[in-house]
C-alpha cells in the first residue's frame, strides 16, 4: 500500500469573510476550520503525517490552537507560508515526509469525505495525479473582457475543481520546481502537473466540499452541520 502524507492550505486571509484571524482559523461551531479539515485527512489510514501551512506571522497561534485540539494521529508540522498559494504549497513540499503520495487540501473545505481522499489517493496510486471534482450542472459560458460570450462548452466535458488534489511526490515536486523556474503561477497544483504534459484523473466529489470563502459561505456550513440528515 503507498505511503501518503497531506498538506493542509491554511495561509489565506480573512478578509472576505469579515474575520479578524486567517480565513482557515474562523471557527465553525467552535471549532477552526482547519481542525476541521485536518481531521478527516488524518482519519484516512494511507496518510501518516500532515504540513500545515500558515501565514508567517501567524505560525505560533496555529501551533497553539493544533496542540490544543491534539493529540494527532501522525506528526503535524506547521510551516511559514508565501506570498501566493503556490509559494505555500512550495514551503509545504520542502518540509513534507518523504512518501509515495501527496495529498493537497484547502483548510476552508471542512466537510471534505474521507471516502473522497481515499479515492483520490486510489487514482493517484495508479495514474500519478489525481483530483476530487464534480461535474457542472449549469451551462458554462466563456466570455470575454467586453462582455461577450465567445463560447459554450460541452457542459458533460466540464468539471469543477475542488481539493484534495493527489500527486506522486516525484510529480509534484517537479512540476512546482519548474514553474517557480519559470515564474509561472496557476490557481491549482494540477495546472501544474498538466503543463509537464503529464495526466491528471477526476474523481468525484460533492457539493459539501466547498470552500468557505464569504459570510454565506459560513452561514451555509454552519446551517449543514445543525442538520446532518442534509448531508449525502
Amino acid at each position: 500500500m503507498p505511503t501518503a502524507a497531506a498538506i493542509v492550505v491554511a495561509a489565506g486571509p480573512g478578509s472576505r469573510l469579515g474575520a479578524p484571524v486567517p480565513k482557515a482559523f474562523v471557527e465553525l461551531a467552535g471549532v477552526p476550520l482547519v481542525v476541521h479539515s485536518l481531521r478527516t485527512m488524518l482519519a484516512v489510514p494511507a496518510i501518516g503525517s500532515a504540513v500545515v501551512v500558515v501565514a508567517a506571522d501567524y505560525a505560533a497561534h496555529a501551533r497553539d490552537t493544533l496542540d490544543r485540539y491534539g493529540p494527532w494521529r501522525g506528526a503535524v508540522a506547521v510551516v511559514p507560508g508565501g506570498a501566493e498559494r503556490q509559494d505555500s504549497v512550495r514551503h509545504g513540499l520542502a518540509v513534507v515526509a518523504e512518501v509515495d503520495l501527496i495529498a493537497i487540501h484547502d483548510a476552508a473545505r471542512p466537510f471534505v469525505s474521507v471516502d473522497a481522499v481515499e479515492a483520490a489517493i486510489a487514482a493517484a496510486a495508479a495514474h500519478g495525479a489525481a483530483i476530487v471534482a464534480t461535474p457542472a450542472t449549469d451551462t458554462i459560458k466563456q466570455v470575454a473582457a467586453d462582455g461577450r460570450v465567445e463560447h459554450t462548452p460541452p457542459r458533460q466535458s466540464i468539471w469543477l475543481a475542488q481539493t484534495p488534489q493527489v500527486f506522486r511526490s516525484t510529480l509534484i515536486r517537479a512540476a512546482h520546481a519548474e514553474a517557480a523556474a519559470s515564474g509561472w503561477n496557476a490557481t491549482d497544483d494540477a495546472m501544474l502537473v498538466e503543463r509537464l504534459g503529464a495526466p491528471v484523473y477526476v474523481v468525484p466529489g460533492n457539493a459539501e466540499n466547498r470552500k468557505i470563502t464569504t459570510a454565506e459561505d459560513l452561514r451555509w456550513a454552519e446551517w449543514l452541520l445543525a442538520h446532518p440528515a442534509a448531508r449525502r
